[in-house]
């Protein structure tokens, strides 16, 4: 992945190619941008669309930025790309943190956003997500050092769906996978603070691009009626629920994902 100077950092991406319109994909806290390439990047390429994904600030080989940074930071980090790749206005699709990034871009920069895809989402802070990030940093700070395995337990239980859950091999699988890429470096304890405080739901009133709002019934992270709040916040939204999803809907259900995505970008030629 070739890593480019963007807004005073050193940000690594990926551009996927094609010859269609581009689509920039903004991932969640604490995750690779490659996450998007097991599912949203080929079904977005077979769609006809170029399509482009990066490591966010805080995730090497983009700078990790351990000393601190906000919201702003990362949706000029976004600014930064688009520009130096030339993209104009183009079409995005962020998840969680990502979303909260897209929505901030499309709220300040307008002119760079054609369409914006926002999952797993929310406009403010509920008292059971403020909770949960308050842990996560007081356990980062500690130095406690969770072993792989418990983290992987944690992690898949938080993130996926009963549906998910109750099927053994997929759990199997998910385990494998989690607990070797288990670990929480500076960087994502500054995203761990990336939270919409004070609540951003009044603000989104003002942005005036065509935004969708898909949410997963089963989120345990940012549970629907969040993801709700924003679309019905932001001017002309509309909104999506799929079923027998959690927070990693994206990856549980990439069907129905992309097909939401997809017809979303093809109500704009």
């Amino acid at each position: 992945m070739p890593v480019v100077p963007v807004n005073g950092i050193r940000l690594s991406y990926e551009d996927s190619g094609g010859v269609g319109e581009p689509v920039v994909l903004v991932m969640g806290s604490g995750t690779s941008g490659r996450a998007w390439h097991l599912h949203q990047v080929p079904a977005l390429k077979a769609a006809g669309y170029r399509v482009v994904t990066f490591d966010n600030r805080g995730i090497p080989p983009t700078d990790v930025c351990a000393e601190g940074f906000t919201v702003r930071d990362l949706v000029d980090d976004l600014v930064g790309l688009i520009e130096h790749l030339g993209l104009g206005a183009c079409r995005l699709v962020g998840t969680s943190m990502g979303a909260y990034v897209v929505q901030e871009l499309a709220l300040v920069h307008p002119q760079l956003v054609r369409q914006a895809v926002l999952m797993a989402t929310r406009g403010r802070v509920d008292a059971m997500r403020r909770a949960l990030s308050a842990a996560e940093i007081a356990l980062y700070d500690s130095g406690v050092t969770l072993p792989p395995r418990f983290d992987a337990v944690v992690q898949v239980m938080r993130n996926l769906s009963p549906r998910s859950l109750s099927d053994d091999v997929s759990v199997g699988d998910w385990l494998d996978v989690l607990e070797a890429t288990s670990g929480t470096g500076p960087g994502e304890r500054v995203h761990m603070t990336l939270d919409p405080e004070p609540a951003r739901l009044a603000a989104y009133r003002s942005i005036s691009v065509p935004c969708h709002v898909i949410a997963f019934q089963d989120d345990l992270v940012t549970p629907p009626a969040l993801g709700r709040e924003v679309a019905e916040a932001i001017p002309g939204a509309t909104f999506e629920e799929i079923s027998g999803c959690g927070h990693f809907g994206y990856l549980e259900d990439p069907e129905a994902v992309n097909k939401g995505i997809v017809e979303f970008f093809r109500q704009i030629s």
